[in-house]
């Protein structure tokens, strides 16, 4: 097997594993993929899993890539705070939650971390499309409540100015009745009153 015919059989794989190779191929040889990378044709992410080194990568390209290397996961926190237009700095690592446990890749191209859930609160995410692909991103509503959930410490006035949270965007665009049925299922006495805390908040700045 050649780089091209790898390329061309991988077309639809913005990142690919091991595996998908070996399924292509099942003699495959492990030893070319150090050998490709060695010529630059390769970029390893994590363990088993590559991108080809001419892949154009940008935000949604990295959410793809963030579903596949650690699964099951969704783009949830500070990156979907960012994508939703919520909080004005730039996001350089990619955040997700994961009913697996937390971790962190330190990656050549990005640093992809997990933040971990429990698997009841493992809901609230679309499948978002980008060209022929989709990748998972927390809908707008849970953004905000694993946000608080999975970060406790933010509760005061102060610590709401803090984050410079881009209020109209939020009203614009989220379902007051699927954002308090999100809450709900948290089932968090101490979440729901810090987030209510924080609308009260928003709402009359």
């Amino acid at each position: 097997m050649t780089i091209l015919s790898l390329k061309s059989l991988l077309k639809d794989y913005p990142v690919f594993s091991v595996n998908d190779i070996i399924k292509i191929e099942p003699d495959f040889h492990r030893q070319r993929l150090v050998e490709w990378q060695k010529k630059g044709y390769l970029k390893k992410i994590v363990d088993k899993y590559y991108i080809f080194s001419d892949t154009e990568l940008n935000e949604e390209i990295l959410y793809l890539i963030s579903n596949r290397i650690y699964q099951p996961s969704y783009i949830s926190l500070e990156s979907a705070l960012r994508y939703y237009n919520l909080i004005p700095e730039n996001v350089y690592t990619i955040t997700a939650v994961s009913s697996k446990r937390t971790y962190l890749f330190n990656s050549g191209i990005s640093n992809f971390q997990y933040r971990k859930i429990k698997s009841e609160l493992f809901f609230g995410y679309k499948a978002s499309k980008y060209k022929d692909y989709t990748y998972k991103i927390a809908d707008i509503e849970k953004t905000l409540l694993d946000y608080f959930y999975l970060n406790p410490h933010i509760k005061t006035k102060a610590d709401f100015k803090e984050l410079r949270f881009n209020s109209s965007e939020f009203f614009e665009n989220y379902s007051n009745k699927k954002f308090m049925r999100y809450l709900q299922m948290f089932s968090n006495k101490s979440l729901s009153k810090r987030i209510n805390n924080f609308i009260d908040y928003i709402s009359n700045v």
